[in-house]
């Protein structure tokens, strides 16, 4: 079947404030309004129930920020990416800022099997001891093995850490910088990461700041 697409870009962009509360499924559904919106020729699947030609990168949990999401679109007339970005700055939802827009190869692998890294911050909302929490990071990174509960499996949080330190700013808040694995089949958490440092995620803010991509 011939392809109905002509062009892909890449969309890197915010997701802050109230947007944070966001589900997957409705940002992609927002994404879709706003393309429509914004007259982006967008390319749409084949078939009885047509779908807007798109990928999101990796699913950002519910109450996590970012500033560094990815979304793949293909469309069916090329165009400016910087014209792409002016149209849809002005119909995007509040909290979803549009920060850059490029153009990628179409035979590129798709975005949800590049992703390798991501990188978070981590800024504690509850007063904590310094010293006892850098001695439970370093027991974490020292160990072996880390076993954690994922939807009732047990898994071992251990490799999917990269890196895992505490802020030495000496502020009023503590702030954690925690860089993990992001794959399809090896996906690291950082509430979970909180939870095996004997922190409540609930009672954090979660950052996202870096998506890394494998090289196609």
């Amino acid at each position: 079947m011939q392809a109905n697409y002509v062009q892909r870009l890449r969309i890197t962009f915010s997701k802050t404030g109230q947007t944070r509360f966001i589900g997957h499924l409705d940002l992609a559904r927002a994404w879709e309004r706003a393309l429509n919106r914004a007259r982006i020729p967008i390319a749409y699947t084949q078939g009885f129930n047509r779908r807007p030609r798109m990928q999101l990168a990796a699913a950002l949990p519910l109450g996590f920020t970012s500033e560094c999401e990815l979304v793949d679109i293909w469309l069916t007339e090329k165009m400016d990416p910087a014209q792409v970005r002016t149209q849809l700055a002005a119909k995007m939802p509040g909290g979803i800022t549009v920060l850059d827009v490029r153009e990628v190869p179409l035979a590129e692998p798709p975005l949800q099997t590049l992703t390798s890294e991501a990188v978070y911050t981590v800024t504690l909302l509850d007063p904590v001891d310094r010293a006892v929490l850098q001695a439970r990071i370093e027991a974490l990174l020292a160990a072996e093995s880390w076993e954690q509960e994922r939807r009732g499996k047990v898994y071992d949080l251990r490799p999917l850490i990269i890196d895992l330190s505490l802020d030495e700013a000496e502020t009023e808040t503590a702030v954690l910088h925690m860089r993990l694995h992001l794959k399809p089949d090896r996906n690291g958490r950082p509430d979970e990461v909180l939870i095996a440092l004997g922190l409540d995620p609930l009672a954090a803010r979660i950052h996202r700041t870096a998506i890394v991509l494998n090289e196609a």
